[in-house]
């Protein structure tokens, strides 16, 4: 009785040590940009990348939502490409969670406005 208490109770300790990755933006690039002249355009307002994950009695991470996952679908969305001069600009990070009996599934969710430079011979 007490060797299975014990064993329970170290299952229980080694399920509680997993641990979950927190994704971040950076605070600052090193472009710069003059926002005086109408050299830009707006491609998507308010666009939106996602990423679910699935967590088991609402303390064992499975599958966390990840940044990356939720970048690669707003980009997928908006249809960014490399060699445009694109940029994302209002970003922000939101995290939720839908907590059922067994499980909860975390959310990631990203949303910015994309924005479009060009010279000033191309306007569009």
């Amino acid at each position: 009785m007490k060797g299975n208490r014990l064993i329970l109770g170290l299952l229980f300790l080694f399920l509680m040590g997993c641990a979950t990755a927190m994704g971040t933006f950076p605070q600052g690039t090193g472009t710069q940009v003059d926002l005086s002249k109408a050299n830009y355009r707006i491609v998507k307002a308010n666009a939106i990348g996602e990423s679910s994950g699935f967590t088991l009695l609402g303390i064992i991470p499975l599958a966390a939502p990840r940044v990356i996952s939720a970048m690669s679908d707003l980009y997928s969305k908006v249809g960014i490409s490399e060699g445009k001069s694109h940029a994302l600009v209002n970003v922000a990070q939101e995290r939720s969670s839908l907590y059922l009996i067994l499980f909860s599934i975390p959310k990631l969710t990203i949303r910015a406005d994309v924005i479009e430079f060009f010279e000033d011979s191309q306007k569009k």
